[in-house]
């Protein structure tokens, strides 16, 4: 090990520095935390040396007190400096998160937490009201949970922020979704898929008729394979409606219904109306319970092309799911013509990364030969300035893309497990 590093800072610091040993994201963490936001420093030494939140117990403070404190400078910059870094850095994030003795403010950034920020916990109260405040909440209102929406510019771009926030322990815990509804969405070709789904897919897509799922875990990228199919088959000469909860992006030509169920309009109700709009293409932003599944699979079998996403692990899961819903096997096996289950990974950073030999160990794990090697370029996470010394830079899908074959139809017709629905995708060529 080179000690001259530590001789030199022991000798700039005057102190005695000792080395040790961490990870790339621990050190980034402490960086975060003792240097934080760009400002943000600055504007919690303003709210410190006003006094004013010396000793103040926010939970039993009238709403005129917080109204007063929410709206005061110190408090104004520290959340919009919050919401600015977040957009800059790509966080699809924010975390709030009070506890006993501290507040922590984290992004999420290519599906990793990172700790940002730590502001006193005198300001937790002020924090939260404003973020209240421009969210349409009520402010004196902490015993329930509550949802609300902000929408700002960054360089140009409108960010659309759904905001979260749920009554815990030492507080009021908030999470805010950060979209940026100025982007465009990116062809079918542009997704990452590989020859064969693309064709698959494209083969999918043309079908006057038809039910096309989309799966995975929250925030695998669903939305925006379904906005990129969308965007494929919007043209003059078609139909389409959507129903969403919430509508995330305007498309222009697209009837887009957003689902109010505190008033009756959900995904089901919504469904029936919109199939007397003498729809072509129907997009259903999540088939939640029985109701709206057997709508989807009427609207698909009377010559409409469907559109929808499901909560599943796997493409084959999607058909046990529906049986689960309690769908007939038979509708399913002859409405479904495709099912895309996908996940979002971290993409090394194009700058940094570097080759490398993988371990014998993780060649076999992957299934691969001494001869796959010859033809394959393996690359590790190095970390630079361009990726903050994450090693990674932004994210990209990998899909299971599963046809509905005759192989696939008569094992769902056969009710059979999703392992067995699995196998036989695969050898019917599912990668």
């Amino acid at each position: 090990m080179n000690f001259q590093p530590v001789d030199d800072i022991n000798l700039l610091l005057g102190g005695n520095a000792r080395p040790a040993v961490s990870t790339t994201k621990l050190i980034i963490d402490a960086i975060n935390k003792y240097y934080p936001l760009e400002g943000a420093k600055q504007m919690i030494e303003e709210l410190e040396e006003e006094g004013e939140l010396e000793g103040l117990e926010f939970e039993k403070m009238e709403e005129k007190d917080l109204l007063g404190m929410a709206t005061e400078a110190p408090i104004i910059k520290l959340v919009n400096n919050i919401l600015l870094q977040a957009a800059k850095r790509g966080a699809s994030d924010i975390h709030i998160e009070p506890f006993e003795k501290e507040v922590i403010v984290r992004l999420r950034i290519d599906g990793i937490m990172y700790n940002v920020m730590t502001p006193p916990k005198r300001v937790q109260g002020a924090l939260a009201s404003r973020i209240k405040i421009m969210a349409g909440m009520n402010i004196a209102e902490k015993r329930i949970p509550q949802d609300g929406r902000i929408e700002i510019k960054v360089a140009n771009k409108s960010i659309d922020i759904r905001v979260s926030v749920l009554p815990v322990s030492f507080g009021e815990r908030i999470v805010m979704r950060l979209l940026d509804k100025s982007r465009s969405f990116a062809g079918i070709k542009e997704l990452g898929l590989s020859e064969r789904d693309y064709k698959v897919l494209e083969r999918s897509i043309e079908r006057p008729n038809g039910i096309i799922y989309v799966t995975g875990p929250t925030g695998s990228g669903k939305t925006t394979t379904l906005y990129s199919i969308l965007n494929k088959l919007n043209q003059p000469e078609v139909n389409i409606i959507t129903v969403e909860d919430p509508v995330e992006y305007q498309m222009a030509g697209i009837g887009q219904v957003q689902v109010r169920e505190k008033i009756g309009l959900t995904f089901a109700a919504a469904l029936r109306s919109i199939l007397r709009q003498d729809p072509d293409i129907v997009m259903i932003g999540e088939t939640r319970d029985q109701e709206t599944a057997q709508i989807a699979i009427q609207a698909a079998l009377t010559g409409h092309l469907v559109l929808s996403t499901l909560h599943t692990n796997s493409a084959s899961a999607t058909i046990t799911r529906l049986i689960d819903m309690g769908v007939e096997p038979f509708l399913i096996a002859s409405s479904i013509v495709m099912v895309c289950a996908q996940r979002l990974v971290r993409r090394l950073c194009p700058v940094c990364k570097a080759t490398y030999v993988p371990e014998l160990e993780l060649i076999k794990k992957l299934g691969l030969t001494e001869k796959d090697l010859k033809s394959i370029v393996f690359y590790k996470p190095v970390g630079c300035e361009e990726c903050n010394n994450t090693g990674y830079k932004g994210r990209l899908a990998i899909f299971e893309i599963m046809e509905m074959t005759p192989g696939v139809a008569k094992f769902t017709m056969e009710r059979s497990d999703a392992s067995l629905i699995r196998n036989q995708a695969m050898k019917d060529g599912m990668t």
